[in-house]
C-alpha cells in the first residue's frame, strides 16, 4: 500500500510539456472533481485501463503523459483489482490542500462494503484528475477478486 502512495507521489513531482488533449482531439480529465471521481471508479469497474489513463494524474494533466506506458499499466491493474466494486455512492466532498477536493467513497462488492478517500486536483484547461486513492481500506475487495 504504502509502496502504491510512493509511487503517485513521484508520479505527482513529474512533468511534463505534453497537452492534455487524447489523440481524437477530446481533452483528458473531467469537466469537474466529482465526475473525475465517476469517471475513475467506472474506468476500474469496466477494466478499461485506457479510460482509466486520461483522468488519473496530477496537477500537470494525466498520468499517462508522464509515466511509461508498461509502468501506467501495472500500476493501473494494480488500483482495479483494489477498486473492483459492483456498485459505489459519493458520501462526502471536503476541500482539499492547495484546492484539491477530497471524496468520501462507499464501494460494494458483493456483501463487503468499504469506504476510502479519493483525492482530485485541478489540471491544464480546467480540468479534473484523480491524484491519489487510499487503498489500504481496499484491501479485502482485491483479495476477493
Amino acid at each position: 500500500m504504502k509502496r502504491l502512495a510512493v509511487i503517485v507521489l513521484a508520479l505527482a513531482a513529474c512533468t511534463s510539456s505534453a497537452p492534455s488533449v487524447r489523440p481524437n482531439g477530446q481533452l483528458t480529465g473531467a469537466v469537474g472533481p466529482r465526475q473525475a471521481v465517476d469517471m475513475f471508479l467506472g474506468a476500474a469497474r469496466a477494466q478499461d485501463l485506457q479510460a482509466m489513463s486520461v483522468v488519473w494524474g496530477t496537477s500537470k494533466g494525466p498520468a499517462r503523459d508522464v509515466v511509461p506506458r508498461s509502468q501506467l499499466e501495472k500500476r493501473e491493474l494494480v488500483m482495479q483489482c483494489y477498486l473492483s466494486h459492483d456498485k459505489f455512492q459519493i458520501l462526502s466532498e471536503t476541500p482539499g490542500p492547495g484546492g484539491s477536493r477530497i471524496f468520501g467513497v462507499s464501494l460494494v462488492k458483493g456483501a463487503m462494503t468499504r469506504e476510502t478517500t479519493v483525492q482530485t486536483v485541478r489540471g491544464p484547461s480546467d480540468r479534473w484528475y484523480v491524484q491519489d486513492v487510499n487503498l489500504e481500506p481496499l484491501k479485502d475487495l482485491c483479495a476477493s477478486s
